[in-house]
């Protein structure tokens, strides 16, 4: 076989191009032979860069893929955002009803407190009414004074005193209503510049207890002349 045998009919070497003229194939207009390209290379000549297309239309859709779901992404993380502030909002709002609730609740226990514990105080001043009155009849009458029954009055009256327990009605004030109790009205002098009806004796002491009064002060009343 000769060199000429081995390039094959209508060409010289392998993959070159035919040479012009009649010795080719009979059929050469229907035979052509490609060439191989670079990367991005036509399937056929002079067709449009199909592969050049491919990866331009995927790096777009890349590009795209990216741009949807940083949207997403977006619109989730505000999404988040939006219900964090409104649980946030709710629990604010329980956490401030739960205090104006509790700080109510101390309030009205303080104040129950304080009225049983007067209440209570109140019956103990009561039940030693008829001792506190003794007491009194017995200082106006001179018989407490220097006497070894001075010191245990004093010391009860003190004892009282520490619970809240205040003795109400005194000669020379003016007549109260809402502390007096008059028993008698009578003609006496008054202290200078008494306008109106003005206590001249107390008979018996009232006492009270903070803004409860446990029994008003019964006494004797005269007007001015």
């Amino acid at each position: 076989m000769t060199a000429t045998g081995a390039t094959g009919a209508g060409g010289d070497a392998a993959g070159t191009p035919p040479r012009g003229g009649s010795g080719g194939s009979a059929h050469g207009e229907r035979h052509h032979t490609y060439y191989e390209g670079g990367a991005g290379a036509s399937s056929e000549p002079g067709g449009e860069d199909e592969f050049d297309h491919t990866a331009s239309d995927s790096g777009e859709a890349v590009k795209a893929g990216e741009a949807g779901g940083a949207d997403e992404s977006s619109e989730t993380e505000g999404t988040a955002l939006a219900e964090e502030d409104t649980m946030a909002a709710t629990l604010l709002a329980d956490l401030q009803r739960l205090q104006a609730e509790y700080v109510n609740y101390k309030k009205r226990v303080d104040r129950d407190r304080e009225v049983i514990r007067h209440t209570a105080v109140g019956s103990v001043v009561e039940s030693l009414l008829p001792v506190l009155d003794d007491i009194h009849m017995a200082r106006q009458a001179g018989d407490l004074a220097g006497g070894p029954f001075a010191a245990i009055a004093d010391k009860l009256e003190a004892t009282l005193g520490r619970f809240g327990v205040e003795r109400v009605g005194e000669a020379g004030q003016e007549f109260d209503p809402n502390v007096h109790e008059a028993l008698m009205h009578v003609e006496a002098d008054l202290p200078e510049g008494a306008t109106g009806t003005t206590v001249v004796q107390v008979l018996q002491p009232g006492y009270r207890i903070g803004d409860r009064l446990v029994r008003a002060a019964r006494v004797s009343v005269a007007d001015p002349a």
